[in-house]
């Protein structure tokens, strides 16, 4: 039917129904547009498209089980992901193992943990059988090996000196100062004009690197050189930062290797399970003769029995061996003797002691007297004296004096002293000792 010969209210209807369908299109047409842009928001989030990525790159031996695109993994957690695999090109080095280039980025802020010392990456298995991952660890010392405060190179003294809110301490070195050999000042120190007048009387009019620490970019601002022991400007070109690799063999290597030793340790194997076959034979033998010996030690064994149940008689068949009977009846008859002539000896010696006793008492008394008249002794003394007196007077007495004579002693002969005898002498002599 056509629109014309349709009546106005019909008309009026089909108006409201087509502007309700042009709504709901629009309304379903905003919606779709809204969850692919938040889906494609989400997804530029999860895989860090809005966040600053700092570029690595590290050497492999070999690039098998890595991939573009695989995780890399810091700590255990995904950091980030590999970007580029390369084989190096053949005039690289007979003898490197440095055989392929591996470069991947790490998100923020993740590599805040990477530093200059300490920071390595690790090429270890992962999955089944050739899968490997890039594993990152985390830096123990050094510095930052990239930043994204502000920073600014080719500073001279002057600027350095003339920087805003300097002393505030919120500028920092951007590199390392060395005298010689001999390292002077260590980068991130504070900038003041202390440090300024010693970097000046060090490096003289050369220029230095300062960092802003207060502030933040969306963008990576310097990287580390490591040769030159300073930070330089971050750009599309510059070279991203090398980690040194800690690379473990592939699995199939290993597996290879592993086979390669078992195939040289078969011909030994075998060797070894003759030798086992050998060493049976002889134990099989071993045996035999072990079940003869026994046969043979079992006659030693039942006389071995008998003893030992004679042994086991409570008559003490043991010392019947040891002691016979005759010599057991001479033994009992000394011992019955020795028993009398121990009784005899003790009855000797309780007389003797009764004998000591007495004794003990006599002289006991005899000093009780001469305790008691001490001049006992006195006399005795005199008397001795006397005694002495009288005997020497009836030496002298001519009737007694023959009593007491000694009987002469014949005494040995001496020789007479030698004379001395004068020499003769010449007549012609004696004129002259005249």
């Amino acid at each position: 039917m056509p629109l014309q010969d349709l009546t106005p209210q019909l008309r009026t209807r089909l108006n409201r129904m087509e502007r309700a369908v042009g709504w709901f299109i629009i309304f379903a047409a905003a919606l779709l547009l809204f969850g692919f842009g938040y889906y494609i928001y989400n997804t530029a989030e999860r895989r860090g498209w809005f966040k600053v990525k700092a570029p690595f790159y590290t050497y492999a031996q070999s690039g098998q089980g890595f991939n573009v695109g695989d995780p890399v993994k810091l700590m255990g957690f995904p950091a980030g992901q590999i970007t580029d695999i390369i084989p190096m090109p053949p005039t690289w080095g007979q003898y490197s193992t440095n055989n392929v280039y591996i470069e991947f980025e790490v998100l923020e802020p993740n590599f805040g943990y990477i530093w200059t010392k300490g920071s390595m990456a690790r090429l270890t298995q992962s999955g089944f059988l050739e899968k490997r991952e890039l594993d990152l660890s985390k830096g123990t010392g050094g510095y930052a090996t990239y930043i994204t405060q502000t920073f600014r190179d080719n500073l001279t003294m002057t600027q350095a000196a003339a920087l805003p809110n300097l002393e505030t301490n919120r500028w920092k070195l951007g590199e390392e100062i060395y005298d010689g050999a001999n390292l002077e000042v260590k980068a991130w120190q504070s900038l003041s004009p202390a440090l300024l007048e010693k970097i000046a009387s060090l490096v003289g009019t050369n220029t230095i690197r300062a960092i802003d620490s207060a502030t933040k970019e969306k963008s990576l601002t310097a990287v580390w050189n490591d040769s030159g022991h300073f930070y330089e400007r971050f750009t599309k070109k510059t070279k991203p930062y090398h980690l040194p690799p800690d690379e473990t063999p592939a699995l199939t290597d290993r597996l290879q290797a592993m086979v390669g030793q078992i195939q040289a340790a078969l011909p030994n194997f075998l060797q070894l399970t003759n030798q086992l076959s050998g060493v049976l034979s002889n134990s099989t033998r071993l045996t035999e003769n072990l079940n003869v010996v026994a046969e043979n030690a079992r006659p030693m064994f039942t006389n071995l029995n008998v003893i030992t149940t004679r042994l086991r008689d409570p008559k003490g068949s043991l010392g019947e061996w040891l002691i016979p009977t005759n010599l057991n009846q001479q033994l009992g008859t000394t011992l019955e003797n020795a028993d009398g002539t121990l009784a005899m000896a003790n009855t000797n010696l309780v007389t003797l002691n009764r004998t000591l006793e007495n004794l003990a008492n006599i002289t006991s008394n005899l000093n009780n007297q001469v305790q008691a008249n001490p001049n006992i002794l006195t006399g005795i003394s005199s008397l001795v004296v006397h005694s002495d007196q009288f005997v020497q007077g009836l030496k002298r007495f001519w009737l007694f004096r023959h009593l007491f004579r000694t009987s002469k002693t014949h005494a040995p002969k001496t020789d007479p002293p030698p004379r001395h005898v004068e020499p003769l002498l010449t007549p012609r002599e004696k004129t002259a000792r005249q």
